[in-house]
Formats: structure tokens, sequence, C-alpha cells
């Protein structure tokens, strides 16, 4: 029964991503239809998001190293604050980073002090430097995953053999990175051609319009439904593009297997090698914490000052966040069931994936194309916003839920099955408290990005129905700074409380 469950929803999951992207295809005009200011964002779209994964992996790389080689009290906080921006609002941050690099922000009053000229955040370079600051910490985790792999027993012959920090780095690190740097690259280069709200809140002008800002552009302001629709044909060629080179521009390592032993590393003995990690280390955290310190901070003076509209658009992000995070979760627990069970159900793990190649803002404006004829979309901008992000978060609740689906049936499809255990008893016996764990992490996910997205409620929102994230932008370009910081101070609290509610209740026993 959960495995027809599973099939019927990845049909109407494959349906609602396709229809959506044909409607997008047939508007589309062609290729000709492109002006030269449509050329130039997709230029800038493509050379922001390479230099944008770039430095990110440059950077990771020195982080991720030291975390590996080094055992300190707070590590395990460090981590997980690198694990943050990913489930952070992706507006708060551009509002923490205003406040650092912002024309009144702490380095330009610095640089006043010394009569150096001041920097513009709003730009390219404000554009680059926001999508390092969202993807050098997912970055750093990926790359310490492959640091990790590294067996132990390597380590150990290394050492024996007296290499030196420069000659393991050759030998083990070097052929890891080779492995595991070009994905992560091609992953962050992904994300950076979808980035919405960045280039919105950063970019803008006619040098730092991307393919996505561009798309917005020709729905909000010119209402040109064909032109945004050929954007955004250009958006999903090049997202899938990535997308399938992102899956097979990878080089093995060669290592073998391990006996995953914590090994100490000899190698990394000296002073100086200690202090450069350890100034690695301190330089990651301050990049990521000040910009959320001053924000956060100032905004806890002026939360009791927000008014009515504020408190309305925040219930209003909780409740997409609530329903996309059942809504998600329910759509993963029968397709992963399905993909466990068939024969051949890998296709439906294919269908689960496919948002990865598109954007919000192409699903909106297909959405927006296909219910134009029959109702006023903007009437449905809350429900299209649930069902956008619902579509978009399930291959993170797949990637969750589906090993933990196989440990199932492996452990437990047998005795089930002599027991005459099936259905809502098998569910509610079996299933649920086997998957409580990453069920709690997949819905914690789902509703922190939920409530924390500035994308296609954009396009749809009238006045009354703006979310949270979008009345923090219109306070930010109301220049009303105080109220915007307190807005972010709410919007953080509702965003990291879903994912701390729903995790630590899939924790429990």
């Amino acid at each position: 029964m959960g495995a027809r469950l599973g099939l019927i929803a990845a049909i109407i999951v494959a349906g609602a991503l396709l229809l959506p992207l044909s409607a997008v295809a047939w508007r589309a005009e062609g290729w000709g239809g492109l002006d030269p200011s449509d050329w130039g964002a997709l230029w800038f779209t493509l050379w922001q998001a390479a230099l944008s994964a770039g430095i990110s992996v440059l950077l990771a790389v020195p982080i991720a190293r030291a975390l590996a080689r080094r055992r300190f009290i707070g590590r395990s906080m460090v981590i997980v604050l690198l694990g943050a921006p990913f489930i952070l609002p992706v507006i708060v941050a551009v509002l923490g980073l205003i406040a650092v690099f912002g024309r009144s922000g702490i380095v330009n009053t610095a640089l006043g002090w010394i009569g150096v000229e001041t920097v513009s955040i709003y730009g390219w370079q404000g554009v680059i430097l926001a999508h390092v600051f969202f993807n050098m910490p997912l970055a750093t985790r990926l790359i310490l995953q492959g640091w990790l792999s590294i067996p132990g027993e390597r380590l150990r012959l290394a050492a024996s053999l007296d290499f030196t920090a420069t000659d393991t780095f050759r030998r083990l690190e070097w052929p890891m990175l080779r492995a595991v740097v070009p994905g992560i690259f091609l992953v962050i280069f992904l994300i950076s051609t979808t980035s919405f709200a960045v280039a919105l809140a950063l970019g803008g002008g006619p040098r730092a319009t991307t393919v996505e800002l561009a798309i917005y552009q020709a729905f909000r302001f010119d209402f040109d439904l064909s032109r945004a629709a050929l954007l955004g044909a250009v958006q999903l060629v090049i997202g899938g593009t990535a997308a399938l080179v992102s899956l097979r521009l990878t080089l093995p390592s060669g290592f073998g297997a391990g006996l995953d032993r914590a090994i100490p590393r000899w190698d990394s003995r000296g002073l100086g090698l200690r202090a450069q990690d350890i100034a690695v280390i301190a330089l990651a955290c301050m990049f990521l914490l000040v910009p959320m310190i001053l924000v956060l901070g100032e905004g806890v003076l002026n939360l009791t000052g927000l008014s009515a509209g504020v408190w309305a658009a925040a219930l209003r992000s909780l409740i997409v966040a609530l329903v996309a995070a059942a809504s998600t979760l329910t759509l993963a627990f029968f397709m992963s069931k399905a993909i466990v069970d068939l024969p051949r159900g890998g296709w439906i793990e294919v269908v689960g994936s496919l948002s990865i190649a598109a954007s919000p803002l192409v699903l909106g404006t297909g959405l927006y194309i296909l219910l134009l004829p029959w109702i006023n979309p903007v009437s449905l901008a809350l429900p299209v916003t649930t069902f956008v992000n619902t579509i978009f978060a399930l291959p993170f609740a797949l990637r969750a839920l589906i090993p933990a689906m196989r440990d199932l049936r492996d452990d437990y499809g047998r005795l089930s099955e002599s027991l005459g255990i099936a259905g809502l008893t098998w569910v509610r016996l079996v299933a649920i408290p086997r998957l409580r764990r990453p069920g709690g992490f997949a819905a914690g996910l789902t509703a922190a990005l939920a409530a924390g997205d500035l994308g296609v409620i954009a396009l749809f929102a009238s006045p009354d129905q703006a979310t949270l994230p979008l009345v923090l932008y219109q306070l930010m370009g109301a220049y009303r700074m105080d109220d915007a910081k307190a807005a972010a101070l709410l919007l953080v609290l509702l965003s990291l409380g879903l994912f701390w509610l729903f995790e630590r209740g899939g924790r429990r026993a």
C-alpha cells in the first residue's frame, strides 16, 4: 500500500514540476528574443557564480584542514556554526552584511577613521560577498567530510615515514581534494546561479543583475510573461547543465578502507602550523558571527515596537512553514518507501531530485501562466509559496529518509510480515519510531527554509499577503533599519526555533 502511494506521490511531483516548466517553455519566444540586457544578466550570472564558488572553495580548504587536524574545546560548536548559514534566512544575513560592510558599517567606519576611501557593498562585489558568506561554510562541511574519510591507517603510515605536512598534503590530502572539490564547486555554482534574494537586495544595477532577478523584473515590473518565460528557460538550462555535470565530474581518490579510528596528526604539531590553524578557524568564526551579532543584538532593543502588520506577516510565515513541513514529510515518506520497496524505484528518486535543476522563480512563473486563465494567481500567493517550498525541500527530505527507510526494511521487514503488521498499524508501531530522527530533521529543515524564503512570494504577494521575509525586505527598502533589525531577529527566532523544535522532537526516544 505504501509503495503504491509513493508511486502516486512521484507522479504528482513529476506533474507539479513538468507542467509549470512546460508552460514556461511554451511561452518562450526562442533564443533570438533575448535583448542585450538579458545577455548581460546571463553573463553576470555565470561569472559571478563561478567566482563565488571558486572563492568559497579556496577559503574552505584551509578551514576544513584546520578542523580536521585540531581537537579543541568547542570544536563541535564550530562545526554546528558552519551549518547555520544554510538554514539562516537569506535576507537576515544580507542585513547583517550591510551592518558590517554597508555605508555606515563598521568596516567603512574604520576606513574613514584612517582616511582610506570607503567601499560599497552594493553591486557585483556585494553579491559575491554574500554568496561566499552562505556557501563557504557549506563547502567547509563537505570538504571536512572528505578529510575525515582519509583512513587513519594512512596517516599512521605517513607518520612512520616521517612525512611533513607538505608531504601529507601531496600524497594523501591532494588526491582527496581532487576527488571532492569539483563536485562541491559545481554544487555551489548551481546554488549561486539560482540565488534571488541576494541579487535583489545587493545587486540590481545594469552590471549586477542575475537571470533570476531579470525574471522578477520582467514579471513584476513589466508584466512581460513571454520575456519572463524565456529567461526562465535560460535559467533551467543553466541549472540542468550544472546539475548533470556535478553528478559526473569527480575523480577517485584511490584510498582503501580503514578502521575509522581517530588518529593524531603527527605531521602538524609544530607551533607555526598550530598558530596558522587557530588563526584560520578564528577568522572564519568572526566572518560568520559578527554580522549576525550586529543585527540580532540591535534587534532585541526594538522587538517590542514592531507593528501589528509585522506580527501578522510572521504568522503567515509560520503557517507556510508548518504546512510545507507536513506536506514535504508526507511526500518524502511515501516516495522513500516506494524507492526502497519497488524493484525499479530509482526513477522515483530522480523525480524527487528534479527541483535541484530548476529555480523557484521559474516554477513560480510557470504556475502563474497556468493559473492566469482560470483564477487570479495573486489570490493564491500563500498556497503557491507553500507548494514551491514543498517541492524544493523534497530532495533534502529524501536524502534524510531513504537510508533510514532502507535500514527499516532490512531490519524489520520480515518480522513485520511474519506478525501481520501492515498499513497504518505498521506506520504507527514500526515506521514512526524508527524514522523519527531523520523525519524530525527533514521537517525542521523544510520549516526553516520555508519560513525564511524570499522567492515566489515576491512575485505573487499583495501587501496584505506578505510573509515576514518580504516585510523585512520592504523595511530595508524604506530605510527603517531599526524595525528591519527587529524583524530580522523575529525571523531568525522563527526559522531556527522551528528547526530546533522539529529536530529535537525527532531525537526524543
